[in-house]
């Protein structure tokens, strides 16, 4: 069984991230293969006292990149981005970083 530290790689700080925690809406970078129920429970088990209500993802591939006659591509990366439920905990690690 995989660890919830192994599904959730790290929280994604930005702009658009911030707006979103006005309606408990938190985004992360996830594992390339983990699936919904799977980051349902990470961030249950990461976070307590949160209730996960709907989880959405995105796939986004490596970008093509050239220094000179070399290629190569960034990172592919898939992100999620979870909205708790109403009567849910929010998030202290975002709540801390917003404030800043």
């Amino acid at each position: 069984m995989t660890l919830a530290q192994d599904i959730i790689i790290r929280p994604v700080l930005t702009e658009k991230s911030y707006d979103n925690m006005a309606a408990k809406k938190y985004t992360f970078e996830v594992a390339k293969n983990a699936s919904k129920p799977q980051i349902c429970w990470a961030v249950e088990t990461l976070f307590a006292g949160t209730k996960v209500e709907k989880v959405n993802t995105l796939y986004r591939r490596g970008k093509l990149k050239r220094m000179g006659r070399f290629e190569g591509t960034r990172a592919t990366r898939k992100f999620a981005v979870v909205k708790l439920t109403a009567d849910s905990k929010g998030i202290e690690f975002f709540e801390g970083m917003a404030q800043d």
